[in-house]
């Protein structure tokens, strides 16, 4: 695999479980201060879950590499054989 495929599949894995993980663990503020959302974490813990988010990517990205590596199969020829 090339190192920059790999580097852009990284990226966009780590991407979609950020989104994943972002919402465990919300409370939601029970009396907001005024000008303040609603909405909005009382604990947000945002570097827990860049860590969370880390790790799973990476483990993700693993079994990937894994499975292009060892099948020698590459991401044009797996684009072709989906294409319709």
């Amino acid at each position: 695999m090339n190192p920059v495929t790999g580097v852009v599949v990284f990226i966009i894995i780590w991407w979609v479980v950020l989104f994943m993980v972002l919402p465990f663990g919300v409370n939601r503020t029970a009396n907001p201060e005024a000008g303040h959302d609603r909405g909005a974490p009382a604990r947000p813990m945002v570097f827990r879950k860049v860590l969370i988010t880390s790790g799973i990517a990476i483990l993700l990205w693993g079994i990937f590499y894994l499975a292009v590596t060892k099948s020698g199969l590459s991401l044009i020829d797996l684009a072709n054989r989906f294409a319709l």
